[in-house]
């Protein structure tokens, strides 16, 4: 278990809501990165891109933890907790190819 995080117990296999972030696909927005949420499978951009869609998701949602996406990175990151974790044994594979904006 990731010292302090009292929600990895929570952690569901998931499928990815979208070939990207979900929200910026529909509104024809770049991202930097991708992350998942590791509740619902919901695919959102990280908080360097503009809009900050997983984080949203997670203020709209409650569902604390996110995995690194794009590609899958092996790391988990707990919202409430505030602690990363390794996820390299548990990563969500893509269910596709992921659109690059550079």
């Amino acid at each position: 278990m990731a010292k302090g995080c009292t929600h990895i117990s929570g952690i569901r296999t998931v499928t990815p809501s979208a070939l990207g972030c979900e929200e910026c696909l529909k509104i024809g927005s770049a991202w930097l990165h991708l992350r998942i949420c590791r509740s619902c499978g919901h695919v959102g951009c990280c908080d360097d891109s503009p809009h900050k869609h997983a984080t949203k998701h997670f203020r709209a949602t409650q569902h604390p933890i996110i995995e690194g996406y794009d590609p899958p990175e092996g790391w988990g990151w707990c919202y409430v907790d505030k602690v990363l974790f390794d996820l390299s044994n548990r990563k969500t594979p893509h269910n596709g190819p992921i659109p690059r904006y550079d």
